[in-house]
């Protein structure tokens, strides 16, 4: 994509994830070395190398500053093409904006809530992107099938996944990190793929090639 659009779609990274904004740079360099070093020492989360998932998540939480703040030696590879807008980062990772949006999700559901039951999903709302993490990088690499047999533990958490817009199709996606389609069998619908094909249609973005889908062997739960 342009500069235009690359600003457009940080700003807008920043707006829906809010009080949990994770930088894109600081994002894609984590997962450059998760698919580098997948289930190794090196990788920045892998249930293989934590007894909880909360340990896991303590440890993305530490590697995510330390990347963001430039403390950490990073390979040269994993810094190729990064999108970077160090001004808003500035301004989205600091404390003030974190309890800003926060103060901005409790306003609106004193307003909006129909009642006090829906409070309960306010913490969904401030740890959006932990939450997230946790239901890929914890529960995609323990249980679910297997479309391809990898030497790593990714799964595909769900049969059909429409919550989490096809990502929870993990073991796929170790398979064939480039691909824009996270679903292989024809039940396994990423609703990304749509909107990444109509963007590409648009020429928001551009694709650079559509990746010839691999053979999947028969699913196995893990």
């Amino acid at each position: 994509m342009n500069k235009f659009w690359e600003r457009f779609f940080y700003l807008l990274a920043y707006i829906s994830q809010g009080s949990s904004y994770v930088s894109p740079r600081v994002y894609a360099i984590m997962h450059r070395m998760h698919h580098a070093y997948t289930d190794t020492d090196k990788d920045p989360h892998s249930p293989a190398y934590d007894s909880n998932l909360f340990k896991m998540m303590w440890r993305v939480r530490q590697m995510t500053v330390s990347i963001y703040k430039r403390k950490l030696d990073i390979e040269p590879r994993f810094l190729k093409n990064l999108p970077d807008w160090p001004a808003l980062d500035k301004i989205a990772h600091s404390t003030w904006s974190r309890l800003g949006w926060i103060a901005v999700y409790i306003l609106f559901y004193i307003q909006f809530a129909p009642s006090a039951w829906w409070f309960l999903l306010l913490p969904v709302h401030i740890l959006m992107v932990p939450i997230q993490g946790v239901i890929i990088n914890w529960f995609a690499h323990k249980y679910g099938s297997v479309n391809f047999k990898m030497k790593n533990t990714s799964t595909n958490l769900f049969r059909l996944d429409v919550i989490m817009m096809g990502e929870a199709y993990h073991n796929n996606h170790h398979k064939n990190p480039s691909a824009t389609n996270f679903g292989f069998r024809w039940y396994e619908l990423d609703p990304t793929y749509g909107i990444i094909r109509l963007l590409n249609r648009l020429k928001i973005i551009r694709i650079h090639k559509l990746v010839v889908k691999a053979t999947p062997v028969n699913s196995e739960t893990v």
